[in-house]
């Protein structure tokens, strides 16, 4: 009896491990880049001797969903939308090492760092946040270079700043954890860096929104609610059986 209350008991956390990572797409259906997440449930089968003890679930957000979603113009010259499967490189919230999105929402922090609606510093070419001079005018380039203009001389062309870190993902590990934030996976928890893509190229005036469907997510969420109420059931259904197997031993 104690396997079969253990295993929906597992079965029931992955039930609610779903329902939080489907909520959280859902809450992110209209965040500008999101990458709906990738959750995924499979058996750990333990053994004893040669017989199959108990196969308890596990369920964990696997990776992240890169199909591409619909691009809406927004007029402003700093949203950018990246074309293909490019990535654009973030700092870490901890300033350790680098994360990647899709969300290209730019603008200029009131220290002068380029972020975007999320707070995160935009790195540039050499890896370390894009810095404007006070009162400088930008704007992007389709090759992802930053142009500033000197308001003390207006009539002179813009001059190259930087250039946004432009990243390519294809054929490198990427994963997507519970922060939302997409990295590459390293060693002893550490993050690996994505090698620069020279050909990248984005759409300024306009920002890719997100890949979630609102309607495909809700009924995955109710999905999520009935598994686990199946599973609250056996177990109910485990006690009701115990119970009169103890009423049984009682009478003899």
């Amino acid at each position: 009896m104690d396997r079969l209350i253990y295993t929906a008991m597992t079965a029931m956390n992955a039930a609610m491990d779903r329902q939080r990572v489907v909520a959280n797409n859902l809450a992110n259906a209209s965040t500008p880049g999101f990458r709906q997440e990738i959750f995924a449930v499979t058996p750990a089968t333990l053994k004893d001797g040669s017989l199959e003890a108990r196969a308890p679930a596990r369920g964990n957000v696997r990776g992240a969903d890169m199909t591409a979603a619909r691009v809406v113009p927004t007029g402003n010259p700093l949203d950018v939308a990246l074309e293909g499967a490019a990535l654009l490189a973030f700092q870490a919230p901890d300033r350790q090492g680098e994360i990647y999105s899709r969300r290209g929402d730019l603008k200029v922090s009131a220290s002068g760092v380029i972020e975007n609606g999320e707070g995160l510093a935009v790195l540039g070419e050499g890896g370390t946040p894009i810095s404007v001079p006070p009162g400088f005018s930008i704007a992007i380039a389709a090759d992802g270079t930053i142009l500033a203009r000197d308001p003390a001389t207006p009539n002179a062309p813009a001059e190259p700043l930087d250039k946004l870190r432009l990243v390519n993902p294809q054929g490198s590990p990427l994963a997507k954890g519970i922060d939302s934030f997409l990295k590459v996976p390293g060693a002893n928890g550490t993050t690996g860096v994505l090698p620069p893509d020279p050909a990248a190229r984005l759409t300024t005036g306009a920002l890719e929104m997100s890949n979630v469907e609102t309607a495909d997510t809700l009924v995955q969420m109710i999905e999520a609610q009935r598994a686990f109420e199946q599973r609250a059931k056996i177990i109910a259904t485990a006690g009701t059986l115990d119970e009169a197997g103890s009423g049984l031993m009682a009478l003899r």
